[in-house]
């Protein structure tokens, strides 16, 4: 079985750092880079394209809101019109850096309260979507399954990679349970190894509420800022092999 997997990188700023991305690029096979709005900055995302394009790793764009301060964590009400441009220019900032090193942007991976709006809103996932399309209709969305943002991409025409997320709980109801409760992030490699291998086994995570619910995915992330990051994603990658499975960048599944 060939498997994508993902993790979000670029997430500093000037000399500030986050997650080791220069380790986590030797593993993964595709790398969602920070635009510049929750984080990043031209010369980060140009140093990671950079060493993506060294490593035969698939990159894209990782929008958020333009919220530095709260790592784009927190909802920022705006209009459909903005919401497109704040979308059109990070994904075409990171075109441009791609360009100028010789590489090609191949999937869209939303940001954390941006991924959120759009997740639980039709008209947001449609408006973000459509913006998409009328880029590059090339362009790949990664997302959990069963979503708007799923759904909008589809009725977009464009080509849709599922996720699912081997650091992070899950509900009852497929969602991901909120950063502020106890245990919503998995930081146990064994814990990980555990999870990854029974989402391959039967393709289901066990739920916070210790049920098992059924998950239909090709990628896996492991989001860079959690702690121990190198770690999981090692683990994950381990895992895939040890089962059979290949590692390979998303734009090769969805060939």
């Amino acid at each position: 079985m060939k498997i994508d997997l993902n993790s979000d990188m670029g997430e500093g700023f000037g000399p500030y750092r986050i997650g080791d991305d220069e380790a986590l690029m030797e593993i993964v096979s595709s790398a969602n880079v920070a635009c510049g709005f929750h984080a990043g900055d031209p010369v980060i995302m140009d140093r990671t394209v950079r060493s993506a394009k060294a490593r035969k790793v698939g990159i894209g764009a990782h929008p958020g809101l333009p919220d530095l301060m709260g790592f784009g964590r927190r909802i920022i009400q705006m209009d459909s019109a903005e919401l497109e441009k704040h979308l059109v220019y990070q994904i075409g900032a990171l075109q441009g850096i791609a360009v100028a090193a010789g590489h090609k942007v191949t999937h869209v991976s939303y940001h954390a309260a941006l991924g959120n709006m759009a997740t639980a809103d039709k008209d947001v996932a449609d408006v973000l979507a459509r913006a998409i399309a009328a880029i590059d209709r090339d362009l790949i969305v990664f997302s959990m399954p069963d979503t708007e943002v799923e759904r909008a991409a589809q009725r977009a025409g464009l080509r849709v990679l599922t996720l699912f997320l081997a650091d992070r709980a899950y509900d009852e109801h497929g969602e991901l349970v909120s950063r502020k409760r106890p245990n919503s992030v998995i930081t146990s490699p064994d814990e990980v190894a555990l999870r990854v291998r029974q989402f391959l086994d039967d393709g289901t995570v066990t739920t916070i509420e210790g049920k098992r619910l059924k998950i239909r995915a090709r990628s896996i992330l492991v989001h860079s800022d959690t702690p121990g990051s190198t770690q999981l994603a090692r683990t994950v990658r381990a895992t895939i092999e040890a089962g059979g499975g290949t590692v390979t960048p998303a734009t090769e599944i969805l060939a």
